[in-house]
């Protein structure tokens, strides 16, 4: 039997072979496509190669693509678990030519492939043509000797295809299989779907543009795009028709049916088939950098995740049990994506303390979906507000609920849940808007395309000639020359400034000419992968394009980024040294004052933790060995021991820096394009700031180096020979008098509480004196002067005691704030409603009610001077019995204790 992995490196091999670059899977968070949630087809990466604002050195390549289809335009999560074939991930085989071959050549290398190479038996193909494609129909008729009977010509759009309303598009041919006329299903183009014809290979030409105006005007350079869905082709290969009978999906869905115990067939295939597809889509996305939240990518991750996660509730498990399926997983599919083995133990955690926290509401949310179903009639649909409620407070995404309520034949009144719904979802709909980068600008790629790329100087110069070959002005036109006063952005051939990337701020500086002109550099951006802008201000004179210019960096403040950027490798391999392989950098600031780390981690650090990744840190930079940096390729950099960052983007080539020990004794080994110092010992002083969460698994640390770290521990130490000063001990001993005094205060304040509760209990005086009697209903009312509201319900009920049988109303105006607390005995709750009462109350303090227990109850209100006035309104009520608005004649007021 051919393995998926066998049909992978089959299909590579046959393009390779065929003159076409390997090129590897793109990350399935999408860097060059604002309008894509995630990766959903093979040709993504290449869309700028398409577009024509990109080139690259091959014209040929062929790919195995990571997808997700589960948001937005494509999204196939209802269905999956349910029909053979809807996938959450699935991976896309794909060749390619941009502007090379096209349709003769495409088409026969499809068919040779298939048919010799595969050894599928051609008489069980159909072959599908645009309708208006002559040129694709002759072709197949010509390669493959098709009958018409098997060479379909479809009329409707499924066979043609386009980037978008407007741009590159054009025909498609398709390939299906028959899989044999004991399944359901009519061919291509018939009215009963079914799983007898299957689509396995989509060829698409792409030789029209379309335009604004519904012209197609012909592509000057015409491009093929193919994409084959590995787990269709397995399928046949394997001599089975469900996607989920093929080695991978059945593998996971073997290992969860041995680990719930559940037969992998039957009425528990289909959870079974959810948790193998979805533990898939998990751990990628997790490996590509997408950890769960509440909005975006991490948010449809959850969704994933938690759909996952109540099937294995539904299997019987009782713990968190998805993480251990990682393993079986990362054997089937870690050696053709080694960033699943390299993600391994964050992918893991990350799953294990999910699940854990959902199935804290899962339970909860379940048994109130029960409720509510028992409510309605029949199969009658669920109301949309309770669909809500259970996604707000539960957090059951909609199609979880689906899901649950799809097995009792039941749907979800959708109305309701959507204008419940409005506002989140907006809110989501414009986090989703794009990938969290800005949409490559075409002006750039021009530039780029005609300069070619920067070349970067700045690892070993501060100071280097450039000539000027762009400038933009700041209305984005490119410009000839730039008169002093005005703002640019200026490009050469090379720089030693440093472009804002990977966390690290550019460079700052100034451009001298040779006239005696000066531009102020303000920010070093990059774009178009390797085109450095220097954005800033002419000051003096005139820059002219084609001019030589002297550059200077900002050398103080190039130390001072490259001492914070060594820093954060340090402290990235220390964060995973103490915490655990788990920890993975999930952003960073580099500045010159002060460095800020993120980074996968469940809970926050403890100090001693702190301590201990900060003294590792310090212990490294004293080491004082050398920053070492080499070019390799990606593949050598991970087997030499490099940690690249998951989701990132690399090139052919990349450069690996490494310091901390020595050649014998590595510590930090990473990929990494920024500038560093030359020794650890550069760096000086590593001093952490604070720890704090960032997102759901996201840890943030802010740290400072060298001179500033200095400056803070000596602004720390002023302060504590301030505190020491003021306290009269020894610094050493400023602790344990900080402690003392806190014992100290805490006991004023508690004889200070008891001192209030004798006051207002009367200090000891006679019953009578400290209690009036209304119509037969004892009462105390007391105005407490500052009290502390928090201290009002302790004395309440102290006086509740004394009373035995009544009412009790307190009052106070600590800081400037009226407070009132009411209290009523047990025997009297039925006649008397302390709630009722306090509301009584805090109308008078121009307050908006109050909240408690028919026993006791607390308001307040913005009029302290009308305490006395409350406390006469709540007696008032006493003696109309309990009701406001009764009249009863009172003799007084309550008398101030």
């Amino acid at each position: 039997m051919q393995t998926s992995n066998d049909i992978r490196a089959a299909f590579i091999d046959f393009f390779a072979q065929n003159g076409h670059e390997i090129v590897a899977s793109g990350s399935l968070v999408p860097h060059n496509d604002p309008t894509l949630l995630f990766t959903n087809a093979g040709m993504v990466q290449f869309k700028n190669l398409f577009t024509g604002v990109e080139t690259r050195p091959y014209s040929r390549a062929v790919t195995a693509q990571k997808c997700v289809r589960a948001g937005g335009k494509h999204n196939d999560l209802d269905n999956v678990g349910y029909t053979a074939r809807h996938h959450t991930f699935f991976e896309m085989l794909g060749n390619f030519s941009f502007g090379d071959y096209f349709k003769d050549v495409a088409i026969e290398f499809a068919w040779r492939l298939i048919t010799k190479d595969f050894g599928i038996d051609a008489s069980r193909l159909i072959v599908t043509v645009y309708s208006e494609d002559d040129e694709a129909y002759d072709i197949w008729k010509k390669v493959a000797g098709l009958p018409d009977a098997r060479l379909l010509r479809i009329a409707t759009a499924d066979n043609f295809w386009s980037m978008g309303e407007f741009g590159p598009c054009g025909p498609c041919t398709e390939i299906f299989y028959d899989h044999g006329p004991e399944l359901k299903g009519d061919p291509p183009g018939g009215a009963i779907e079914g799983d007898r014809f299957v689509e396995i290979w989509n060829l698409v030409f792409m030789q029209y543009e379309q335009t604004e105006d519904g012209k197609r005007i012909p592509l000057p350079r015409l491009s093929v795009d193919t994409g084959m869905g590995i787990e269709r082709l397995a399928a046949v290969l394997q001599g089975v028709h469900d996607n989920y009978d093929t080695d991978v999906l059945r593998a996971l869905i073997l290992a969860s049916a041995e680990l719930t115990g559940k037969a992998p067939d039957g009425p528990q295939a289909v959870s079974h088939r959810v948790i193998a597809d979805h533990l898939r889509a998990c751990c990628f996305l997790i490996a590509d950098g997408v950890l769960p939240t509440n909005e975006g990518r991490g948010y449809v991750l959850r969704r994933i995740m938690r759909r996952a996660m109540r099937h294995v509730h539904m299997l019987g498990a009782r713990d968190p049990a998805m993480w251990r399926l990682v393993p079986t997983l990362a054997s089937q599919m870690g050696q053709a994506y080694p960033e699943l083995i390299r993600a391994q133990p964050l992918v893991t955690e990350t799953l294990r303390l999910e699940e854990g926290r959902f199935r804290q509401t899962l339970e909860r949310g379940l048994k109130l979906l029960e409720e509510e179903t028992a409510k309605l009639p029949g199969k009658g649909a669920l109301p949309g507000e309770i669909a809500f409620k259970l996604y707000d407070t539960f957090g059951f995404p909609l199609d979880l609920t689906q899901d649950v309520l799809r097995s009792q034949g039941r749907q979800v009144e959708l109305a309701g849940f959507e204008s419940a719904m409005a506002r989140q979802r907006e809110e989501a709909r414009k986090s989703w808007a794009g990938s969290g980068e800005a949409a490559p600008e075409r002006i750039w790629f021009e530039i780029r395309e005609r300069v070619g790329a920067t070349e970067f100087l700045g690892y070993a110069a501060d100071i280097a000639e450039g000539e000027v070959v762009a400038l933009i002005a700041a209305d984005g036109k490119e410009v000839a020359e730039i008169e002093a006063g005005r703002e640019a952005a200026v490009i050469a051939n090379q720089t030693p400034f440093y472009g804002e990337s990977g966390g690290q701020q550019g460079d700052t500086g100034v451009l001298f000419t040779e006239h005696g002109g000066e531009f102020e550099v303000h920010d070093t951006k990059r774009h178009a992968g390797d085109l450095f802008v220097h954005l800033g201000r002419m000051t003096k004179g005139k820059l002219k394009l084609g001019e030589i210019a002297e550059m200077r960096v900002d050398t103080a403040r190039r130390t001072r980024l490259r001492a914070n950027h060594s820093a954060t490798h340090l402290l990235h391999e220390a964060l995973r040294r103490h915490l655990g392989e788990h920890v993975t950098q999930k952003g960073s600031l580099v500045a010159p004052g002060r460095l800020r780390f993120d980074f996968s981690h469940p809970k926050a650090m403890t100090s001693e933790e702190i301590e201990a990744v900060e003294s590792e840190v310090n212990a490294r930079i004293r080491f004082n060995s050398d920053v070492t940096t080499r070019f390799m390729t990606p593949k050598e950099a991970v087997a030499d021991g490099a940690l690249a960052l998951f989701g990132e983007k690399y090139g052919d080539e990349v450069r690996v820096v490494a310091m901390g020990g020595d050649e014998h004794a590595k510590f930090s080994v990473e990929l990494c394009g920024g500038t560093h110092v030359r020794r650890t010992g550069d760096i000086g002083l590593f001093k952490i700031m604070g720890e704090s969460a960032v997102a759901s698994g996201v840890r943030r640390i802010e740290a400072l180096t060298g001179e500033a770290a200095i400056q803070y521990m000596d602004e720390q130490e002023r302060r504590l020979m301030e505190t020491a000063a003021a306290l009269r001990v020894a610094p050493a001993d400023v602790p344990a008098r900080v402690l003392a005094l806190v014992e100290e205060r805490k006991k004023l304040e508690r004889d200070l509480a008891e001192a209030r509760r004798k006051l207002a209990s009367g200090g000891g005086a006679a019953e009578g004196a400290a209690f009036k009697d209304i119509g037969g209903i004892k009462f105390a009312g007391r105005l407490l002067g500052d009290v502390p509201a928090k201290e009002l319900k302790p004395m309440a009920d102290d006086l509740k005691k004394q009373i035995g049988s009544g009412v009790v109303a307190l009052a106070s105006s600590a800081e400037g704030k009226a407070s009132l607390v009411v209290a009523v005995t047990a025997d009297m709750t039925a006649r008397f409603d302390a709630v009722r009462l306090v509301r009584v109350g805090s109308e008078a303090l121009g307050g908006k009610g109050g909240g408690g227990r028919p026993d006791m109850a607390q308001a307040g209100g913005p009029n302290v001077e009308a305490l006395a006035d409350a406390l006469a309104a709540i007696e008032q009520a006493i003696a109309s019995g309990g009701k406001a608005g009764e009249s009863r004649p009172v003799a007084a007021a309550a008398t101030p204790r």
